[in-house]
């Protein structure tokens, strides 16, 4: 199975080497000069107006209470890195997302920022892109911290490359991210644009820090959008002392290619797979020109046209996960390179991916 990519997209690599051999891009790739070099520019800024009000709105207790029902377990529908996460109707109509975390750790982290606390939620706010989950607001209260996002209605990226096992399997047709080459590589593209507009911010660049398949949420027509940016927004010394660079991204956004592809699960307690990390598991046999034995299975083997898509987000990715920062390449040539596979992938299947909708997260 997969020998269409094991055999034509990845035979450029041979033995351990890493080396790129750009005559193995398309063209319009290899020709701009900008695949691998630190490029500054941005490719695609697709910078549009949010539905919601800016800057953030300050909610009430009450107001966000209510409009959860009074924080009903019903209305949880996930657990973050800052508490729990609800899906709220707000009264005007507005489907929002709400973090909630009476620790209180969120506004003592918060508020020792080097920033002024409103002056960083009218930052946040206004990071305002087609592939960026929007603030709409906050509320505090007492030691608490709420904040209020925009809803994504069909959930994390995770949720469908890992969905849960359930007592009673429903009967609902498998996850389109699953069945589909062409939208899987469309999903990294719109993270990587979102990924790429923060860190060529102009007001104040920021490194995300915390990139990962459960940060990247899918609206109702299969967008993908970054979540769980620029709280707590650092100032450029802040990012210095915690060890952040474009670069930490560009590695952790490299992972989440590898994941896409091959649909390991580094926290699956899996018996029947050897105890080893997304890359050991999976750079290998990329480098060896083997990738279609670590492709997800669950996915259809790809057509000739999808095998080469595939085959460069592959050895992106390898590149991505290179070990010294100096050798990571900028996010902008990632972007250069998504594009590229997925322009490869168009005419494949439909555009459509239809609106089917699931439990959704930020």
């Amino acid at each position: 199975m997969m020998g269409a990519v094991s055999g034509h997209a990845v035979g450029h690599a041979s033995g351990a080497s890493l080396a790129l051999e750009t005559n193995w891009f398309p063209m319009s790739a290899a020709a701009s000069g900008t695949l691998w070099e630190d490029d500054d520019s941005v490719s695609e800024q697709e910078s549009v107006q949010s539905s919601f009000k800016d800057p953030a709105e300050e909610f009430t207790f009450a107001q966000l209470e209510a409009a959860t029902k009074g924080f009903a377990l019903e209305a949880k529908i996930g657990e973050g890195s800052f508490g729990a996460v609800y899906h709220g109707k707000l009264p005007d109509g507005r489907e929002v997302a709400i973090k909630r975390d009476d620790s209180g750790r969120r506004a003592r982290w918060f508020q020792e920022s080097a920033l002024e606390p409103k002056l960083k939620l009218a930052l946040v706010s206004h990071l305002n892109h087609k592939h960026l989950v929007g603030l709409v607001g906050y509320c505090e209260v007492n030691e608490e911290l709420l904040l209020v996002y925009e809803y994504a209605q069909n959930g994390a990226l995770c949720d469908h490359l890992h969905p849960k096992a359930t007592a009673t399997p429903s009967a609902s047709p498998p996850s389109p991210v699953v069945s589909s080459w062409k939208l899987r590589i469309k999903i990294l593209l719109d993270a990587s644009r979102g990924i790429e507009y923060l860190h060529s911010y102009p007001e104040l660049p920021q490194i995300h820090g915390e990139i990962k398949s459960s940060n990247i949420l899918l609206d109702a027509e299969w967008t993908a959008r970054v979540s769980d940016f620029g709280l707590p927004l650092m100032d450029s010394e802040e990012q210095v002392a915690a060890h952040l660079t474009e670069k930490t991204d560009v590695y952790s956004f490299g992972l989440v290619m590898l994941e896409v592809l091959t649909g390991f699960d580094d926290e699956a307690d899996d018996g029947g797979r050897p105890a080893v990390s997304l890359v050991d598991y999976a750079v290998p046999s990329i480098v060896a020109g083997e990738l279609g034995k670590v492709l997800d299975p669950r996915a259809p083997e790809p057509a000739a046209h999808e095998a080469e898509a595939v085959g460069l987000v592959a050895y992106a990715a390898v590149h991505c996960v290179c070990l010294e920062g100096k050798d990571r390449p900028a996010m902008a040539a990632i972007v250069a390179s998504l594009e590229t596979a997925l322009s490869l992938c168009e005419g494949s299947c439909g555009g459509d991916f239809g609106s089917s909708r699931s439990s959704a997260s930020v």
